[in-house]
């Protein structure tokens, strides 16, 4: 039993001597495993201005009148020019909203009213109507609300154009589409674009952590886009031969597989220009710029180092000083895609090159 107990202890490091043996047994002897350490060598956070994701997160939720849209229109002591009665073939009373944006109103003839609120409406045919009666007294409410809409891509168990009769939130509307596959869901690429343009928002803290600052207000014609893991990548620019995106492979990509897929000799460049990788890495409203020594990784003293879906790599032909000499060399790739990046790259970065 004490011979049992003597092994043990020596198999799992632990230094002990054995009696009647001349041999010191220590944890020198026992097998032992050495992590290789990060090969980061800085992490600058970075971060949108908060005037900036105020702009873009806080819409204006007022319901703006569009086509399919009913809307009754009474003018008091005045029912010959109201329209709460008016038959337009949908059976409910009011005035119908075309697909040019416009309705017809007594006297007025077409008025055109896409884009309004109610309240803006009411001013409207109160000035209008004016022209023909004292002080008039115009009440306009939405009678039935059809221009709502949203349109749900990927993930979805139920993607595609949905229809609602109120503004909704991004959980609100996600939920027309069902529910959200997570297991194949590419979380951080995920994105909402709202008049063109990519909104900062993070849908990994909104549906992984339930932060509900992300659950922000959207406007009506929304597109939200949920890829899939499928569809991950990252991208490499720089001292490479085949600059652009680099697909994952089972969702994984490490640096040196992706500098490798670009086309880039690792064993032909020098340990300055491998030693200072520098990656543009970001989610949502906020980033990060990652300095990584891949020669240390190629070498094999360090870890690998794993990428995340929407990784900017920039491979330096030159030693460089900063963070501004990187993103001045790097601005021409990523204006050429600009369409693809992650909404901080573009926003962060872009935008303020176009100022």
């Amino acid at each position: 039993m004490i011979n049992r107990l003597k092994l043990l202890l020596v198999v799992a490091g632990v230094p002990i001597l054995l009696a009647g043996c001349a041999s010191t047994f220590s944890a020198d002897h026992a097998v032992s495993i050495k992590r290789l350490p990060s090969p980061v060598i800085a992490v600058k956070p970075e971060s949108l201005p908060a005037s900036t994701i105020k702009k873009m997160l806080h819409s204006d939720i007022a319901y703006h009148l569009g086509a399919g849209d009913v809307v009754s229109v009474s003018v008091y002591l005045h029912p010959m020019l109201s329209a709460a009665g008016v038959t337009n073939g949908t059976g409910i009373p009011g005035a119908l909203v075309t697909n040019q944006g416009n309705i017809q109103l007594p006297e007025l003839g077409l008025i055109h009213v896409a884009g309004l609120t109610t309240a803006q409406l009411q001013q409207k045919l109160t000035r209008m109507y004016a022209k023909y009666i004292i002080n008039p007294d115009v009440t306009v409410q939405l009678q039935v609300a059809h221009s709502i809409r949203y349109y749900l891509l990927g993930e979805f168990t139920a993607p595609g154009l949905k229809f609602s009769d109120r503004n909704l939130s991004l959980l609100d509307a996600m939920a027309l589409g069902g529910t959200v596959n997570l297991p194949e869901a590419d979380l951080r690429g995920a994105y909402i674009v709202q008049n063109g343009k990519k909104l900062p928002v993070n849908f990994h803290q909104l549906l992984r952590d339930g932060n509900l600052n992300q659950n922000i207000p959207l406007e009506s014609g929304d597109t939200v886009v949920v890829p899939s893991v499928a569809t991950m990548r990252a991208f490499v620019f720089g001292a490479v031969n085949k600059p652009g995106p680099v697909p994952f492979v089972d969702g994984r990509l490490g640096l040196l597989q992706a500098l490798s897929s670009a086309g880039m000799n690792t064993t032909s460049l020098t340990n300055a220009q491998l030693s200072d990788i520098r990656i543009i890495r970001s989610e949502g409203a906020s980033g990060e710029l990652i300095t990584v020594n891949a020669q240390a990784i190629l070498q094999g003293k360090a870890a690998p180092f794993f990428l995340k879906s929407g990784d900017v790599v920039f491979v330096p032909q030159t030693v460089v000083s900063n963070w501004n000499q990187v993103i001045q060399q790097i601005l021409p790739s990523l204006q050429a895609i600009s369409g693809i990046l992650n909404p901080f790259v573009s926003i962060k970065y872009l935008s303020q090159s176009n100022n």
